[in-house]
């Protein structure tokens, strides 16, 4: 069994975490409305992914690495805090020569689109938000998702703080509602895929 240790990222971490970032979304539904195959996708998928998670996660809330006993990244969760939204459109402006790297005008368009019909879905309540979680091809079924998440929704039930997520898979759903995440609503008006948005209410501690 790999011992594990969940650590936040510095920001030393960020290229690495969003390596493997970019290989647990290789075959991400939602992700192909951004981000079309072809050659160079994981390079793009890396940059995408380096520069979200430097604009939004990383100042705002946490990004949270799963390492085994050589240091070596397993899993990543990057969570955006409550207050992520002030100055949002100001951190992504920063970020925008990156995203015009792994995205192209085209991408950046749809990219847009999609975080607007994202967006527009998340409560109004104060959540957290779990931007991203993966975990590395060769690390899956060892059980790196649910420790990334249990600790951090542990933190969050301290706190009293809700959590919110979408999900594109029924196997990731099943998952989450073990954790105390409730189904609200499919999300439409993406292409080739039909998130659903999923809502934890903080759990008796």
């Amino acid at each position: 069994m790999t011992t594990l240790t969940i650590t936040p990222a510095r920001a030393e971490d960020l290229d690495a975490a969003a390596a493997v970032l970019a290989d647990a979304f290789a075959e991400d539904p939602a992700l192909r409305a951004v981000v079309a195959g072809g050659p160079g996708r994981s390079t793009r998928l890396t940059r995408l992914f380096r520069a979200t998670l430097a604009a939004g996660p990383f100042p705002t809330g946490t990004v949270d690495l799963a390492r085994d006993e050589s240091g070596r990244i397993l899993g990543v969760a990057a969570w955006e805090g409550p207050t992520a939204r002030r100055g949002g459109v100001r951190r992504y402006l920063g970020q925008l020569p990156a995203l015009l790297r792994a995205l192209g005008p085209v991408g950046l368009v749809r990219a847009a689109r999609v975080s607007s019909i994202f967006d527009a879905r998340r409560p109004l309540e104060p959540h957290w938000y779990l931007a991203e979680i993966g975990v590395a091809p060769e690390a899956r079924g060892l059980g790196v998702g649910g420790r990334l998440l249990a600790t951090h929704l542990a933190a969050l039930d301290r706190m009293r703080q809700a959590a919110y997520l979408e999900s594109s898979t029924p196997i990731n759903r099943r998952l989450y509602a073990r954790l105390g995440f409730v189904e609200l609503d499919a999300i439409d008006g993406l292409d080739g895929a039909r998130p659903m948005a999923m809502l934890r209410p903080p759990q008796v501690v």
